[in-house]
């Protein structure tokens, strides 16, 4: 249930937010809007002060909305309203009011992303876990309870790091640029710091996936490898593991920290068996031998070793809070980051340079959106954020149907002085309602196999 509401708050404010762009400056144009409509199909509750007024609609199907101004092209209009019609006024104009639905997106994402870091978000603390073996964290040499306190593209210019899901962000920001980063790490206890290579340019291109980010070799933040709850009945509790084992070594192999005896476990599979493992764990002061035998199950495609118990202490957290301006500052740049890395991403996926496996539609959002809500206002609003930045973007794109052919329209009119012809206009509306049912059915198509664990 909380998913759905978090869902439909969200495509309501997103869709309410957008609409009243167009509606605001079609008014301050001197357009006449018949009708503001969230949602689609059956009006389920109307709203209009007079018969002259703008009627305010909410309708059944909530995936969408639209602003019905007057327009001589849908209809007769009276000769004294004629001035009021949206055909009859000059093109500059008619640009505004389409490009006023996306432009209220993206400011809507500069006010949410500032208005999280003004509450203060709880993000982990930039201490790594030991990295994947093979990956390129562990090729860069880092190591489990390194912290990062700086990143740089050239390894001159550097910017300090408020958590790890800055580096997360900074390691992103590069796999689509294709660059490498340098991470300025300070050694545990913070007496000696160096600078560290990740050669992201490697791994240029890929899907930003959970399989990614272990060939990236950045994982969970640094844990010590202790026990948490053990799941009656599991391959922990057969073997006799406790709550608060502190896990020393895995078949004589010393264990650094949470991620590094995840690792282990995961890789305890061989010829779709579960290996047996040898613990030695301290507890309560006296070493303990046991001997552990993960379960198998599967990861997607890949077979997995579990034991049925939670690995590590709580991560160390760090709130993460701006000033009024440092936040909306740092607001306006994230939204206008994340709509260069989403068209860049878009372009990669039409060149065949990305998969097109990252396009996510109505599921994924529903999902994501009900887990920001659990963990709090200023995740849900950052959340909230990244959605209205892909709704701004997406709705800028070229392609008929969307705010951005009309853009693309007037730009022919502006450039030829003549409008886009009615045959032109049917066809390309044609193709664009195409290539939108086609977009969103690959979407679509995307979600159900993630949730089934196919990608």
């Amino acid at each position: 249930m909380i998913t759905v509401l978090a869902f439909l708050l969200t495509l309501g404010v997103l869709i309410v937010i957008h609409e009243y762009g167009h509606y605001r400056v079609a008014r301050a144009c001197g357009v006449k809007v018949l009708r503001f409509s969230v949602g689609f199909g059956r009006v389920l509750w109307r709203r209009q002060a007079t018969p002259d007024s703008t009627e305010f609609v909410i309708s059944a199907l909530p995936l969408g909305g639209y602003v019905r101004m007057l327009d001589e092209s849908e209809g007769p209009v009276a000769p004294q309203e004629r001035s009021q019609a949206f055909n009859r006024q000059p093109l500059r104009k008619r640009a505004a009011i389409v490009a006023a639905g996306p432009a209220a997106n993206l400011l809507l994402a500069v006010a949410l992303y500032a208005a999280a870091q003004w509450i203060g978000i709880n993000e982990p603390r930039a201490l790594l876990s030991a990295p994947v073996a093979g990956s390129l964290a562990e090729r860069a040499g880092l190591r489990a309870g390194d912290e990062v306190t700086a990143v740089s593209e050239d390894g001159e210019a550097w910017e300090d790091v408020a958590s790890l899901t800055d580096v997360r962000w900074r390691i992103t920001q590069s796999v689509l640029r294709g660059e490498r980063l340098h991470l300025m790490v300070s050694e545990p206890g913070g007496h000696r710091s160096r600078s560290v290579v990740l050669e992201l340019d490697r791994v240029a291109g890929q899907e930003m996936d959970a399989a990614l980010m272990r060939q990236i070799g950045i994982g969970a933040p640094y844990s010590e490898p202790v026990l948490g709850e053990v799941r009656p009945g599991g391959p922990a509790a057969r073997a006799g593991l406790q709550e608060g084992d502190r896990v020393l070594r895995v078949d004589g192999e010393p264990v650094g920290d949470a991620q590094a005896l995840r690792e282990r476990i995961r890789a305890s599979v061989q010829d779709g068996a579960g290996v047996p493992q040898t613990w030695v764990v301290e507890r309560q002061g006296r070493m303990v031998e046991l001997n552990v035998e993960p379960r198998v199950t599967s990861e997607g495609r890949q077979a997995i070793g579990r034991v049925d118990a939670y690995i590590g202490r709580p991560y160390e957290m760090v709130n993460v809070r701006r000033g009024p301006i440092e936040g909306l500052v740092n607001g306006a740049e994230r939204t206008w980051d994340v709509s260069v890395l989403t068209l860049k991403m878009m372009g990669r996926m039409l060149v065949g340079e990305a998969s097109l496996k990252n396009l996510s539609g109505p599921l994924t959002i529903a999902d994501q959106a009900g887990q920001s809500v659990q963990r709090g206002l200023p995740e849900y609003l950052g959340f909230l954020a990244l959605v209205s930045v892909s709704l701004g973007v997406l709705n800028l794109l070229p392609l008929p149907m969307l705010d951005g052919g009309h853009l693309m329209y007037y730009l022919f009119e502006g450039v030829t002085g003549r409008p886009v012809s009615e045959l032109w206009l049917k066809w390309l509306q044609r193709g664009g309602a195409f290539i939108m049912l086609l977009l969103m059915s690959l979407a679509l198509s995307n979600d159900v196999a993630r949730l089934l664990g196919l990608h």
